[in-house]
């Protein structure tokens, strides 16, 4: 049996740090490549970076989630209140259910609206969904709304961490940081 370790495995930090930074860089261009005083050509080449990059990212949430499944966290326990636990738990549940929502909510949105993928269009995968206004419609909402859920979250996920690192000082950000150090130790 695996003794428990102080920090999470490489590849589950490499999947968290890598799937972090390519959120971080899909939010602020979603928003901005709606907003009108920017040209059509810098809009069309966020919204075509902005639909690859969200396909990449709904294949990289089953990869991390099919990971997390076979290889587990085997942590030691740190002390938290029960409040603090339930917090971190339903934090998390609710990233990892942002995580899958928001792209699959854009790749409706896109092919329900009859609009390409440039990358999968490459790769000849077909659409997987009809065109269908109505669908396009109802998945560009979810997609909108559930944006701001998601931002909400991942402020909550952030401050946690830097409470954590900052102020208790208590090993649950090193968990994940920084992403090439030992796994033990």
């Amino acid at each position: 049996m695996q003794e428990p370790s102080t920090k999470y495995n490489v590849p589950a930090r490499i999947l968290h740090w890598g799937m972090a930074a390519l959120v971080l860089g899909l939010i602020p261009v979603g928003f901005l490549m709606l907003q009108d005083w920017l040209s059509r050509d810098i809009r069309n080449t966020m919204f075509i970076s902005h639909k690859n990059i969200g396909s990449l990212m709904l294949l990289l949430i089953f990869v991390r989630l099919a990971y997390r499944w076979f290889n587990p966290p085997k942590l030691k326990p740190v002390d938290l209140a029960p409040i603090q636990e339930l917090a971190a738990k339903a934090t998390h549940v609710g990233l990892y259910a942002m995580l899958l929502i928001m792209p699959l909510s854009g790749y409706i949105r896109v092919r329900a609206g009859g609009f390409p993928i440039e990358a999968l269009d490459a790769m000849g995968i077909p659409a997987l969904v009809p065109r269908s206004e109505a669908l396009a419609e109802f998945a560009k909402a979810v997609h909108y709304y559930a944006a701001y859920a998601f931002i909400i979250l991942i402020a909550m996920h952030v401050g946690a961490a830097l409470f954590h690192g900052l102020i208790r000082k208590d090993g649950i950000f090193s968990r994940m940081w920084p992403i090439f150090a030992r796994e033990n130790g």
